[in-house]
Order: C-alpha cells, then sequence, then structure tokens
C-alpha cells in the first residue's frame, strides 16, 4: 500500500479507501490510484482484513448435488446475492449422505466463513448449534433442520402435490399411481401427504401398491412403474414425486407405448429441461429454484447485518403447468 500511495501522490488512508470502496476520494484521485494498483499488481491481502474487520466475506452452501438440474439455477442465485453483498460463495455437494453433509457445514464453519446456507440431508442438526450460538448465521433451504429451530426456506410440497394428483382426478383418473423419493426426506414424505390428501378429497381409497418411495436410481424406479401397470388394478395416472423420478417414468411410458400398451397420463413435481418438447409435453408441478436460493441468501445477509429475527419458515408457492401428459383421460373401459 505505501508503494501504491507514493506512485499515485496520496497518503495510505487514500489507497485503504479506495480498495476498500470507501466514500471521501474525488474521481480523478480515485483513477490515479487504481492506475497505480493495476501498474504495480497490488492486491488486498484478505488475511489481514478478516484479522482487522472480524469477516471473511465468504458464504457457504452445501447442497445435495451440482450436476442436479435443480440446483443450478438455486446455486446461482446464491451467488448473485452474495456478490451484490461483497462477499464470495464456496460450495460442495453432501450427495444426499447425512455424514458428508456434517463434515462440509463443519469444514465451512473451521473456515469461517460468515454465513452457511444448507440443503439438509439428515434429520439432526444439533451439530450446529454450537456454531449457531457463536454467531454462525445459517439458513436451511428447501427442508427445514432436524431438532434445531432454523430459518428455513421452502417450496409448497404438499399443496403442489395436492393440485398436481387433483388434476389428475379432474381429468377422471380413479387409480393414480405415485412414485416419490426416500421418506426421510421432507419434500417426499409431504409430497406424499398432499397426494393421500387429493385422493381423500376425492373420496378415492389409495392403494398401497399405487404408492412407491425409495431410491430415485433408474432401476428403482422403472420397477415400480411397471409394477403398478402391470398389477391386478393397473394405474390410469403416475405422479412423479421429482424430476429425476419424472425423467424415468417418460421412459417407461415411451417403452409401453411402443409396445401397445395403453396410453397413462403423467404429471411431475419439479420442471425439467426439454419437458416442454417431448410428445406429449409433461405435465409438472413447477418450483422456482432460483427464488428459493435468492430468499434464503437474502435472509441470511438480513442476519449478518444484525437484524434481530426469531426464527422463520417462509414457504414459496408452486405453479401447475399443463402441458398434455396430465390432460390425458383414462381409456374408457370395455367388456
Amino acid at each position: 500500500m505505501k508503494d501504491v500511495a507514493a506512485r499515485a501522490g496520496v497518503g495510505l488512508k487514500t489507497v485503504s479507501r479506495v480498495v476498500n470502496d470507501e466514500p471521501g476520494v474525488t474521481p480523478d484521485t480515485e483513477k490515479r490510484v487504481q492506475d497505480a494498483i493495476e501498474e504495480l499488481g497490488f492486491r488486498r491481502n484478505d488475511s489481514a482484513r478478516v484479522l482487522r474487520k472480524g469477516r471473511t466475506a465468504t458464504v457457504g452452501l452445501v447442497l445435495e448435488d451440482l450436476a442436479d438440474p435443480f440446483y443450478g439455477p438455486l446455486n446461482r442465485a446464491v451467488e448473485e446475492v452474495a456478490r451484490a453483498n461483497g462477499a464470495l460463495l464456496i460450495n460442495g455437494s453432501s450427495a444426499e449422505d447425512p455424514d458428508r453433509e456434517r463434515e462440509l457445514a463443519l469444514a465451512l464453519c473451521a473456515r469461517r466463513v460468515d454465513g452457511l446456507i444448507v440443503i439438509p440431508s439428515g434429520d439432526d442438526h444439533r451439530y450446529l448449534e454450537p456454531e449457531i450460538l457463536a454467531g454462525m448465521a445459517t439458513v436451511f433451504v428447501d427442508r427445514p433442520a432436524g431438532r434445531i429451530d432454523a430459518d428455513v426456506v421452502l417450496s409448497d410440497s404438499f399443496g403442489g402435490a395436492r393440485a398436481g394428483v387433483a388434476h389428475l382426478i379432474a381429468h377422471g383418473h380413479r387409480r393414480i399411481g405415485f412414485i416419490g423419493d426416500h421418506r426421510r426426506i421432507h419434500t417426499a414424505t409431504e409430497r406424499l401427504r398432499g397426494y393421500r390428501a387429493a385422493m381423500a378429497g376425492a373420496g378415492l381409497a389409495a392403494d398401497g401398491a399405487w404408492e412407491s418411495l425409495g431410491s430415485t436410481s433408474p432401476e428403482r424406479v422403472a420397477a415400480a412403474v411397471t409394477a403398478m401397470l402391470t398389477g391386478p388394478d393397473p394405474v390410469t395416472a403416475v405422479f412423479a414425486g421429482n424430476n429425476r423420478v419424472t425423467v424415468t417414468v417418460v421412459r417407461v411410458l415411451a417403452a409401453a407405448a411402443a409396445s401397445g400398451a395403453r396410453t397413462v397420463a403423467l404429471v411431475g413435481f419439479d420442471d425439467f429441461e426439454l419437458a416442454d418438447l417431448l410428445s406429449p409435453a409433461v405435465t409438472v408441478v413447477a418450483q422456482d429454484p432460483a427464488a428459493l436460493g435468492r430468499v434464503a441468501t437474502e435472509r441470511l445477509f438480513q442476519r449478518l447485518s444484525g437484524a434481530d429475527l426469531p426464527p422463520a419458515r417462509i414457504e414459496l408457492p408452486t405453479r401447475l403447468i399443463a402441458r398434455g401428459s396430465g390432460e390425458i383421460r383414462p381409456a374408457p373401459v370395455t367388456g
């Protein structure tokens, strides 16, 4: 900084103001300082800055899987809000493993990020209590924290699933299958609850054989769909609990149709790329992952600014997008 000050012909305080975007410097002086910084290759010492200010200007994000298309817009929204607040984003994937989530979250805390955003895999987050009590701003996204009180930003999984299944019922379906993720995952159980509520609201008894929760691997989902289509009371429609499940269901239904099987209606939770270009185009209950990330990060920076707020549960709406697959009516009963 002394070299920059000497080159620009200003004092150290002026260089500090320019480097830290503080007011009180004329445009001409700021340009001289910036030119000197460029000529000398000056870089701010962030370690010293952290010791002085007690902040690292970084935010940590723990999500399930960076390769999942759902998390791309969410990650980008978190990054943009962090950047607007002068912070960098550090992220990592838990791979839906509670132990890995814990390890990653605590590693980010050890590196003294200013705040933490977590899409939880586990159902016990008491390991974060000491960090939160010590001042670590923490917001959970998509699923609530387990066994602690903390901010959470969610989509309306229950209401969205209920609306999607009600849409199928309105188009004449009475035997509707539900295929979702593991029961330990909050969104999976909420969407199953929405499915059951829609069926009960229409006076329909849901057969246990029409419900399947577990791994979202293509093999498991394909087996579940096949069983529902070939059982003694085959379903005429399927509600898929997330985008990975929907993609596999689309493939199974397309193969069945190619072999001459009857057409089955489909509604999926989560939109996905090319859903509108398939034939038929896929009807979905769409969330807004970017809004989830944006609202969560804004809440985080509210806390970082010193706002004294009680833990909040913020639930964002979903919307049904009718494209064709969910509007297929059941085949007429013959014989």
